[in-house]
């Protein structure tokens, strides 16, 4: 594995919404939405995550996200572009678009709805990782993909890839991590990628998260991290209680619904808009959301 940065990859990457304004990518309110994670503290950003709704966009319009984000930026803070896809050629086509375009690594979920043998995975991944020099990040979500990785898997792609250095990891099993430390070593980038599971993992050894709160309180997450990752269990146990109900209320309704919602509730987004088969958030929902918020003392 190639070295990185002691502090490349590492604390909170917040998957960042995909705003719409009548139908189409807002791409004025997304510029706005980059500022307001570099100015509170975030560590990194992912675009096209499965909080922006990604498999309702076309691959322009996810390529457009990455190019606004990579020039909004500015290099600040690293941006991460998820360029996976259920096809082959599309993650090629945004693989390539993303490197390009000046993203600072790649994040490519498992193909979906295929459900592959674990060969057919490594040589999905060998074959992307041929095509950019990029840090190369494994996206980890058989709830949505109806895929898990082994972990053998996953060290035939190291073996193979020299600059596979990491992974997104959306499921609830604290052992996977422990064995993927012990088996690709502590300097493997694993992120969590379960809200409620960024205190417990990141104890263990995981290096951040891509947590969908932070598109909220993006200075709350990232000092979770903060507080882990140098050691103060104490304050990051804290921290973790905190946002407990945030993080568990990601998961009231598919996300994002619940999330978008409570972005246009605290003033974030000026709408709350979604493309089919998404749906926004029932009036049931929205006052149970709005309890969170409220234990939460945003609003």
């Amino acid at each position: 594995m190639i070295k990185l940065k002691s502090d490349f990859l590492v604390g909170s990457y917040p998957p960042i919404t995909t705003p719409f304004r009548d139908g189409k990518v807002d791409l004025d309110t997304y510029a706005k939405l980059l500022e307001f994670q570099v100015k509170n503290g975030t560590h990194g950003i992912v675009v096209n995550g499965t909080t922006s709704e990604p498999s309702t966009l076309t691959i322009d319009e996810r390529n457009q996200l990455v190019k606004c984000a990579v020039e909004v930026v500015g290099k600040r803070i690293p941006v991460v572009a998820q360029t996976g896809s259920q096809s082959h050629a599309e993650t090629v086509e945004l693989t390539e678009f993303a490197t390009k375009a000046g993203a600072d690594a790649l994040l490519v979920v498992t193909p979906y709805y295929i459900r592959p043998s674990q060969r057919g995975l490594v040589a999905y991944y060998e074959d992307i990782g041929k095509r950019t020099d990029l840090p190369l990040l494994l996206y980890h979500i058989p709830g949505r993909t109806a895929v898990s990785v082994e972990i053998d898997t996953l060290r035939q792609i190291a073996d193979k890839v020299e600059h596979f250095v990491g992974i997104k990891h959306a499921v609830n099993d604290h052992g996977f991590v422990t064995s993927m430390i012990q088996t690709l070593g502590p300097e493997f980038r694993i992120f969590v990628g379960l809200e409620e599971f960024t205190y417990p993992m990141m104890a263990l050894g995981a290096h951040g998260t891509m947590n969908a709160v932070a598109n909220l309180v993006p200075d709350r997450i990232a000092a979770l991290c903060n507080a882990t990752l140098a050691g103060d269990m104490k304050e990051s146990r804290r921290l973790h209680f905190d946002l407990y109900g945030l993080n568990h209320s990601i998961f009231y309704d598919t996300n994002p619904i619940p999330l978008k919602y409570m972005m246009k509730r605290l003033g974030i987004v000026e709408r709350n808009e979604h493309r089919l088969p998404m749906l926004p958030a029932t009036p049931e929902l929205e006052k149970r959301l709005d309890e969170v918020l409220k234990r939460a003392g945003l609003i």
